[in-house]
């Protein structure tokens, strides 16, 4: 009798039937599902250009935007030292 025949090779699963493959293949496959999902919701649900060209008629807005106004004038000064 020869070597091989008292001890046979023990057969092999196909790589499907090993948990580690579906945890190395599984882990990048989700992440790129998620991001082809938050890719077409951003795409689905873009928020709208707002015109900030012209100013706001809303009186309620007015302390807000002179608030802005004021802090982007005194931006442009040298900080005193």
């Amino acid at each position: 009798m020869s070597q091989n025949s008292m001890n046979p090779k023990p057969p092999t699963k196909p790589w499907w039937k090993y948990p580690m493959v579906w945890m190395i293949v599984g882990g990048p496959a989700i992440v790129v599902v998620a991001g082809i999902t938050t890719a077409v919701i951003a795409y689905r649900h873009v928020d709208p250009v707002l015109d900030t060209s012209k100013p706001s008629d809303n009186a309620g807005e007015l302390p807000a935007l002179q608030g802005r106004n004021k802090a982007a004038e005194t931006a442009t000064q040298p900080a005193d030292r």
